[in-house]
């Protein structure tokens, strides 16, 4: 695996979206337990704020880069990925292609009431060898009882593979904090809202949108309401040039 990539802190690893997807396949194969977050420059400046945020997200054995915003900070720095922006909703669609017909079985968790289980169907229509061995939706308490109760029915169902999409940090903070009581889970994806698009109730944007990096821009016409989560993206932009010229000053360059 090449060298890390520090973009404000946080550690990527450059790879392309073949070899995170490979790097899984061996994990769910060999059964060493790998997580992979999939940060986006959200993420990255929620982590600049809330420092407690870096070492749960630098937990994670494979951390790519989801968002053209932190592709653009890697060039800022000087440390550029080779490969780009690698999208966790692929990365988790193509992990299923590779399992199918194979004996490894997955559990989805998290989305709206039913989500999980609409995105099973839609997944097992286009990849018919998938197994799956259970799901459930993300509106339980992540402490309790309640988080007891789901890491039990995720134990119990055999599955090696775990898609948890909570939402971030969310998602990440319960992979950090379960993952030692899910043993027999070999491979665990913070996917975000991921369920939405599989389940075809959130559509993608179109490829013109995503080639140009304005994914985001589609997303903010589709649901006006983020423009609070999307104030963040111009923040964390502008202050990762702050960071690099202070960096040069420092370093007396």
């Amino acid at each position: 695996m090449p060298e890390k990539i520090d973009i404000r802190g946080v550690k990527f690893d450059s790879v392309s979206l073949d070899t995170a997807v490979d790097t899984l396949v061996s994990a769910a194969e060999n059964g060493n337990q790998t997580a992979v977050f999939t940060p986006n420059s959200e993420i990255v400046q929620q982590c600049i704020e809330h420092n407690e945020l870096y070492e749960i997200i630098n937990s994670a054995e494979l951390v790519v880069p989801d968002g053209v915003g932190v592709i653009k900070a890697g060039r800022i720095l000087g440390t550029p990925f080779e490969h780009g922006k690698v999208a966790g909703i692929e990365v988790g669609e193509q992990l299923i292609a590779r399992l199918a017909d194979t004996d490894h079985t997955v559990y989805l968790l998290g989305g709206k009431p039913g989500i999980a289980e609409q995105a099973a169907e839609k997944l097992s229509e286009k990849y018919p060898g998938i197994k799956f061995a259970g799901c459930h939706d993300g509106y339980f308490n992540k402490t309790g009882e309640e988080n007891d109760a789901v890491i039990e029915a995720v134990n119990q169902s055999g599955a090696e593979i775990l898609f948890v999409c909570l939402g971030a940090p969310a998602q990440e903070k319960w992979i950090y904090e379960n993952r030692s009581r899910l043993p027999g889970i070999k491979v665990m994806l913070g996917l975000g809202g991921s369920l939405d698009g599989y389940s075809g109730n959130v559509k993608r944007a179109p490829k013109i949108f995503i080639n140009l990096g304005l994914e985001w821009f589609y997303r903010l016409l589709k649901e006006p309401k983020r423009i609070g989560r999307m104030m963040k993206l111009p923040k964390f932009y502008f202050g990762t040039r702050q960071y690099k010229r202070r960096s040069k000053k420092s370093s007396g360059k």
